[in-house]
């Protein structure tokens, strides 16, 4: 009643895993510094509106919790 197919061992054609080619050509180019900064940076600020988010998040909650137990 198991739903598992059984294959017969003559149609089991296991490949080798090979090495994956590797474009000559992008590994002898330079990498552009000013690329790289632009894109940490870009990182930086995705991180920096994410925690923002999550600190107004967690604060308004806890404005809105004071309130009601003051009441």
């Amino acid at each position: 009643m198991s739903s598992e197919k059984v294959i017969p061992a003559e149609e089991k054609k296991l490949e080798t895993l090979t090495t994956p080619e590797v474009n000559k050509e992008e590994t002898n180019s330079r990498v552009d510094i000013n690329h790289l900064l632009a894109k940490v940076r870009e990182e930086k600020k995705k991180e920096n509106t994410t925690n923002m988010v999550i600190f107004i998040s967690i604060a308004s909650f806890v404005f809105i919790v004071v309130i009601i137990l003051s009441f």
